[in-house]
């Protein structure tokens, strides 16, 4: 499923000129529809734009990566490269402190696949065009030939739409007497319906696995040759709905024995529960209530296994999270729950152990680092470190109890030397509270147990 982060808005790309020939039509006549949509795309954009503005935790920098986005966020992109650099003279960083080793070394491709990895794939026996097992050797004429445990292999990969049909012509005779009509049988295998459970599955995983669009796979399918239009693709998914619910409940409920779950929310628009705009006594009414539509992801890791839930309502991740935990064994502890900092995440009847999210803090350096470049260096390269224990620990298959040792062993000194600096930072006054790196260190000393 696509989500649309938090503070992204829909990009609609509309010419002044295209603007100025709408409000003179206005003066003439109603709106169109067409009209009408761009003068309040740009409408809602102005007003957007406005409190973004007004918002005085707003940086230039932070509106360019809201209004375009931002391509990345590592370190050495953020920050430019120390030779690059102009040394600050900034006392609060140790300037006799040892460079820290680039990442410039190439980043390993994932090299070609062996044939053992297409699982999914047909596998088809090939004898010896001439030769079988005990024949005699063609080219020394003395020995024997045998087989090999090992064969020799060739990988062939063809396309295909992702749904594939057959027609079947069934032959018909009819009798030039009595004209009764004689039908062939469809052959053994081939079902009463149209579309069998697999197209179902298909376009399932298509749609809501792998953020394919109805629209999309429409004109896939039209251009090879098959047609499966949109309406037809939401008809043959619904279907399906009941047969899936045991399925979705069983997974709702083991999601619930999770030992650690994640959670987030983001916006969704929803025509069919979005309240009517105007000043009626019903609009005024459904307004006193929450309006806000929302998607709340929830992820639930249980035995190393994932399950990725998705509500979307009125409710916030919090509230949706505690729906799910009501489920949990009573004999199992409160689980780690990750998430950032927002009060609505938590849920409010259920204990659990919180861990709010590390990035969310970082992002929050990366966000005025072009106004602190070394400060914002050091914070970064510490958690950088941290990162980078944390890769290793997982590429050695760790535990979570060994990574937990691991981290407290080699990532435990280099947060406390962190926490130690962002308390210099205030107690020196070396950095004001109230500008931006003051801010960032605030955000991560409030959630910092």
């Amino acid at each position: 499923m696509y989500k649309r982060k938090k503070n992204e808005i829909p990009r609609i790309d509309i010419a002044m000129e295209e603007l100025e020939k709408v409000l003179e039509r206005a003066l003439q006549a109603p709106l169109d529809p067409e009209g009408y949509a761009k003068l309040k795309a740009s409408l809602e954009t102005l007003g957007y734009l406005i409190a973004l503005v007004e918002n005085k935790d707003t940086t230039i920098h932070r509106l360019r990566q809201i209004l375009f986005g931002s391509s990345t966020e590592k370190t050495s992109q953020v920050l430019p490269s120390r030779d690059a650099a102009s040394p600050a003279g900034n006392p609060s960083v140790n300037p006799e402190a040892p460079p820290e080793q680039g990442s410039g070394e190439k980043s390993k491709g994932h090299g070609r696949n062996g044939a053992e990895a297409y699982s999914g794939a047909e596998k088809r026996q090939v004898p010896h065009e001439s030769l079988k097992p005990g024949d005699h050797c063609p080219h020394c004429q003395k020995g024997k030939v045998y087989d090999q445990a090992q064969p020799g292999v060739l990988v062939r990969v063809v396309g295909q739409a992702a749904l594939k049909a057959t027609v079947y012509e069934l032959e018909k005779l009819r009798c030039n007497l009595c004209g009764d009509v004689f039908t062939a049988k469809a052959p053994e295998g081939v079902g009463p319906e149209k579309y069998d459970e697999t197209s179902a599955s298909m376009i399932a995983l298509l749609k809501y696995g792998s953020g394919l669009p109805f629209h999309r796979l429409e004109r896939l399918q039209g251009n090879l040759g098959i047609p499966l239009p949109a309406a037809t693709q939401w008809e043959i998914v619904k279907e399906i709905k009941g047969v899936l619910k045991p399925a979705y409940e069983e997974l709702i409920r083991q999601a619930a024995q999770g030992e650690v779950v994640h959670n987030d929310d983001t916006t969704m628009k929803i025509l069919a529960m979005m309240p009517a705009r105007g000043p009626s006594e019903e609009c005024w009414e459904e307004k006193s209530e929450r309006t806000g539509i929302f998607t709340s992801g929830i992820v639930s890791t249980r035995e190393g296994r994932k399950i990725a839930l998705f509500f979307t309502g009125r409710k916030h991740a919090g509230e949706n999270l505690a729906e799910v935990l009501s489920q949990r064994a009573s004999e199992l502890g409160p689980p780690i729950q990750m998430c950032d900092a927002l009060s609505r995440n938590p849920p409010k009847e259920f204990q659990v152990i919180l861990a709010n999210c590390i990035a969310h803090g970082r992002r929050k350096f990366v966000e005025v680092a072009e106004n602190f470049p070394e400060e914002c260096r050091y914070v970064l390269k510490q958690l950088g470190k941290v990162y980078k224990n944390d890769a290793f620990a997982r590429e050695q298959g760790m535990s979570p109890e060994e990574r937990l040792r691991f981290h407290q062993v080699e990532s435990g000194p280099r947060m406390k030397e962190l926490e130690t600096w962002f308390q210099e930072q205030f107690a020196e006054r070396k950095v004001e509270p109230n500008s931006g790196l003051g801010e960032a260190i605030l955000y991560m000393q409030k959630y910092w147990d």
